[in-house]
């Protein structure tokens, strides 16, 4: 009976671990999604709120903090006009978490149009009850790119 009990609540404790880590994976899935929607709407208040104060963004045309990518936003140098989503994968140890979105994006770049293949890594601390952004890299990749889930 004791060994039946065990079992059970055993089986319990890891049953809500995985639905935490879940909730967690949608939690930050979800943040990604509305971030993408954010830089399309060039919203820097939300976007503001959401970066991290050291957060660091690699381009193809280079790396910068906060701040910059902000100002780019904001004045529309590069204009995230749509992202879409392909495949997203989340992986959460700790407090941190990685999120990488298999996208295509449309953009507006110093007034050129451009549609580009990405995967793009998004490094995530939880910092209280909220997650921060700490770091955002565009990498070019083919068409037939693929995230390892």
């Amino acid at each position: 009976m004791k060994s039946i009990l065990l079992f059970v609540s055993l089986s319990l404790i890891t049953l809500s671990s995985t639905f935490a880590q879940s909730s967690e994976e949608q939690t930050l899935i979800q943040l990604s999604m509305d971030k993408w929607q954010w830089m399309s709407d060039k919203d820097v208040d939300k976007l503001d709120k959401l970066f991290d104060a050291k957060a660091k963004f690699v381009h193809m045309s280079g790396t910068w903090k906060k701040d910059e990518e902000l100002d780019i936003i904001k004045t529309g140098r590069i204009w995230y006009k749509k992202a879409t989503v392909k495949d997203t994968a989340v992986e959460i140890s700790g407090n941190t978490a990685i999120v990488w979105n298999r996208i295509t994006l449309d953009a507006v770049v110093r007034e050129q149009v451009a549609v580009t293949e990405f995967t793009v890594t998004e490094v995530y601390q939880k910092q209280g009850k909220e997650w921060k952004m700490l770091a955002l890299t565009f990498s070019s990749v083919r068409d037939t790119h693929q995230i390892k889930h």
